[in-house]
């Protein structure tokens, strides 16, 4: 029998977006980017089994070699893809990916924020695995709360990604607000 894996499945293109559009409004400097390795680490320690990422990448006209190479060297195995400029091919490689593991015991941590993986990951809930989303909390669909079995988690505040605080707006729990935060 072989060992149980954790797959973590990076939608780069939506993590990069909601980060640069979204939340900081320009392109992110270098400590505001996030430590992709720990994303590996927490997955490996959440559910304490080995954890393989795979980053999906679209580089139908550039493959960021740098990039790659520091993904290779964090452990992460780089997925670049090209196809015609209509097509999400980001999105389809992660729909097929869900899809493939459907037919695998592993665990699995999606790494993204569009509903268009939804229909894909419900299946792999409830099926005897684990399966996990993680993103920024405020910009992930709803439509992953309607799957039973899946559990969320935020990319800063409960991965630790990042090295510098981002300038969220979020609801804070009453247990974790601490007026200082406000008064700086």
């Amino acid at each position: 029998m072989s060992e149980r894996h954790t797959w973590v499945l990076v939608d780069g293109e939506n993590i990069d977006a909601t980060l640069g559009g979204s939340i900081l409004g320009r392109r992110p400097q270098p400590d505001e980017r996030p430590r992709w390795d720990r994303l590996l680490d927490f997955a490996a320690e959440r559910w304490g089994q080995g954890a393989r990422g795979l980053f999906f990448l679209n580089a139908t006209e550039h493959l960021p070699m740098s990039f790659v190479q520091a993904l290779l060297a964090l452990g992460y195995r780089p997925v670049p893809l090209s196809g015609p400029p209509e097509a999400k091919v980001v999105d389809l490689a992660i729909q097929r990916t869900l899809r493939a593991l459907a037919d695998r015991d592993d665990d699995v941590f999606l790494v993204s924020h569009d509903r268009d993986f939804v229909e894909d990951l419900a299946p792999l809930a409830g099926s005897g695995r684990r399966v996990g989303v993680i993103g920024f909390q405020e910009f992930r669909s709803a439509e992953f709360a309607s799957v039973d079995g899946v559990e969320f988690f935020d990319l800063e505040y409960d991965v630790h990604a990042f090295d510098a605080r981002l300038p969220r707006v979020r609801i804070i729990p009453i247990d974790q607000f601490d007026p200082t935060d406000f008064l700086g």
